[in-house]
């Protein structure tokens, strides 16, 4: 028996051994940060933050992988304790809800497709690519609704999912599981941001539209009359409808199918039919907001552009301010469009709605003389968006007086030319100067700034040496006079403090490499300045989760400035005064708008320090995408005509030269969209074929 214990204890005795050493060399450290995150998350393992459970989830929170609110199953209370324990603080978060990009669904076709039996959309898309006559379209066959943790979809009718936004977390889990991008997460500030892809249902008239809007969903709303509906469509891209409705060029009805059976739909008509409902009869359709952020932004020009990119920031949940010079708002809209065509009470009005949505405006404040750019950003503002105009206002408020310094350093070429050898605009020339874009005008150029005072020239051209408006003499002569030319160049960002310029920064487009350059004084050969976001550098010290730089007094404080991301049509392209920049004015104020909700989209990515590149799959005008050229059993329907008033009452009778559609012609419009945002599942009234 004494045997028997000695023999289990010494047993023991190694076993334990064993375990001691197996623990040293098998220890696994285990982060105690980590520990407490998980300890903290429900352990409900759900999967709706998209990770294997919450140990992951909580991992991936101190890895930066994953913010302190990705768990869907808890609440706010729940991410504020987990910042807290990470030492962030996070703003109010805006809810994610999954919606379905598809209107026509497998169970209204007359053109039926087998799946063999197949009983998820991923296997159906890998093996067909899932094809009825859209490559787009939801294939109906619900992966998405089973995949759904908390059972918030379901397969309606007519064989699309519907979300249930009660029970909707916004996890992320059907976007996952679906092959075609048909189901998608969306909130206000995804909207805002959103470039259309070639995953997107878009159709002909939206994608020609510069704003973007939904043309065929707010015209399906007048034929079903949700005029207010309709509205909050358009406003989602377009803060400006009742302005737009009457002076549009309409490039949406030039790209309408309808065309192919008769005349296109009179979508502008109908955007100012819903937009003159909302104004007579007073009641302001507000568009959807994001929580506040309490970050302060400010726009300086309070024309088209200016006043959309307040609109747009607004709804991002910041808080912008509006600097105009002059004593009105609306810029060119105000003073340049005759008021038969655009009376001042309907800008007026356009205008009250974008400061309804939280937009400050302050005018009679000119930059250079009421203020500076380093003063914004010293004070409470974290970006500053420059949208001051061009030549027509340095027109209309300068004349011959001296132009504004409201980029630091940075001067137009005609305004270097034209203040002389005895410079009698006072421009402040420094030693280091570099010249942009200045053609045949280089020499001229180079020996006024070496007139005025300058020591050193680079002179950037965005073509090679042998396209550049440059003989090889001239090259020569320059180079001999001691000027440094770059060729294939462009300037990507300015970089200052306080009041002057510091240095530029270069790419150069052969190597796609960065060169910095000091320089005190930019010539810029444009018709007007370039439109610049204005903000602080990120600092190592910033506070965690913050990306706040403190604060110095204007004269000595750093910033650096970049232009927002450019229009996909040109979103291959860098830097200032290509093709992508606007250097003269937009053709049209619709245009102004779709760069306003850009810029806007530009600020909230610097503020979050997010990347400005665009998709790469962005639809352009040059993208290839499935289409249709021939409509059959497509019943001709008149246009309607738009009545006019009697030019002899003008402006006794009626200020406008336009009356506008009537409720009746307005329905009986909208009924003639072909509803063609897919061309899947060709019904039995319209019948379509492919374009070759």
């Amino acid at each position: 028996m004494i045997e028997a214990f000695l023999v289990l204890g010494g047993m023991g005795l190694i076993i334990g051994a064993g375990l001691a050493v197996a623990s040293k060399v098998f220890y696994v450290y285990v982060d105690p940060t980590v520990e407490k995150i998980d300890d903290l998350l429900p352990g409900a393992n759900c999967g709706g933050c998209g990770l294997p459970g919450c140990a992951a989830n909580a991992e991936a929170i101190v890895a930066g992988k994953a913010s302190p609110d990705s768990c869907v199953a808890g609440g706010s209370e729940l991410a504020e304790a987990i910042a807290e324990v990470m030492g962030m603080k996070i703003e109010a978060k805006e809810p994610d809800i999954a919606i379905s990009g598809c209107t026509y669904g497998v169970n209204d076709a007359a053109l039926k497709f087998s799946y063999d039996g197949l009983s998820s959309c991923q296997a159906a898309a890998m093996l067909y690519g899932g094809m009825k006559e859209c490559r787009i379209g939801c294939l109906g066959l619900g992966s998405c609704a089973a995949a759904c943790p908390f059972g918030a979809i379901t397969m309606g009718k007519n064989g699309l999912p519907v979300v249930d936004e009660i029970k909707c977390t916004g996890c992320g889990t059907c976007e996952r599981v679906c092959p075609k991008n048909i189901i998608t997460l969306s909130s206000v500030t995804r909207r805002i941001l959103k470039e259309y892809t070639t995953d997107d249902c878009t159709t002909p008239c939206q994608r020609a539209c510069p704003a973007g809007i939904n043309i065929s969903e707010y015209i399906h709303q007048i034929a079903e009359k949700n005029y207010h509906k309709s509205v909050q469509v358009i406003k989602e891209r377009n803060p400006f409808p009742t302005v737009i409705g009457r002076i549009c060029p309409r490039p949406c009805e030039t790209d309408c199918r309808r065309q192919l059976i008769d005349e296109p739909v009179a979508i502008n008509f109908l955007k100012r039919f819903v937009a003159d409902y909302e104004m007579q009869n007073n009641d302001r359709v507000l568009p959807f907001k994001a929580p506040e952020t309490d970050r302060r932004v400010a726009i300086v020009g309070g024309g088209v552009e200016g006043l959309s990119t307040a609109f747009f920031t607004a709804r991002l949940g910041h808080s912008p301010t509006v600097f105009e010079a002059t004593e009105k708002l609306g810029g060119l809209l105000k003073t340049a469009i005759a008021q038969y065509r655009l009376p001042h009470d309907i800008l007026d009005w356009d205008i009250a709605g974008i400061i309804e949505m939280g937009v400050e405006t302050r005018t009679r404040q000119t930059l250079g003389k009421d203020f500076t750019i380093a003063s914004l950003l010293a004070g409470d503002y974290e970006t500053v968006f420059l949208a001051a105009g061009g030549w027509d206002s340095r027109t209309k408020r300068l004349k011959d007086a001296a132009p504004e310094e409201t980029v630091p350093g940075t001067f137009l070429l005609i305004d270097l030319l034209k203040t002389g050898a005895d410079n009698k605009y006072q421009l402040n020339i420094a030693k280091n100067v570099v010249i942009a874009e200045s053609g045949k005008l280089t020499a001229d150029a180079v020996k006024a700034c070496k007139t005025l005072g300058a020591e050193k020239v680079t002179v950037v051209f965005k073509n090679s040496k042998q396209t550049a408006a440059l003989d090889e003499s001239e090259i020569i002569s320059l180079e001999a006079d001691g000027v440094t030319i770059m060729f294939n160049s462009t300037i990507t960002r300015l970089a200052g403090k306080g009041n002057n310029l510091t240095g530029i920064t270069v790419i150069t487009n052969t190597v796609n490499t960065d060169t910095g350059i000091d320089a005190g004084t930019l010539i810029l050969e444009s018709g007007r300045l370039p439109e610049l976001i204005f903000a602080l550098p990120k600092s190592d010290e910033a506070e965690n989760g913050e990306n706040k730089t403190p604060k110095m007094p204007a004269d000595q404080l750093e910033w650096i400035a970049a232009t927002s991301y450019k229009n996909p049509e040109h979103g291959l392209l860098k830097g200032l005064l290509t093709k992508g920049d606007v250097i003269t004015d937009f053709s049209a104020a619709i245009r102004a708008i779709g760069a306003g909700r850009r810029a806007a989209a530009s600020i909230h990515k610097i503020l979050y320090d997010m990347d400005l590149e665009l998709p790469s799959h962005a639809v352009t005008q040059q993208t290839t995408l499935q289409n249709v050229d021939h409509l059959e059993n497509v019943t001709p329907i008149v246009r309607q005509i738009m009545p006019l008033n009697n030019v002899n009452d003008i402006p006794k009778m009626s200020p406008e030269i336009e009356k506008g559609f009537t409720e009746q012609m307005a329905v009986a419009e909208a009924n003639r969209c072909l509803k063609c945002g897919l061309i899947c599942y060709s019904d039995q009234v319209v019948t379509i074929r492919e374009a070759s």
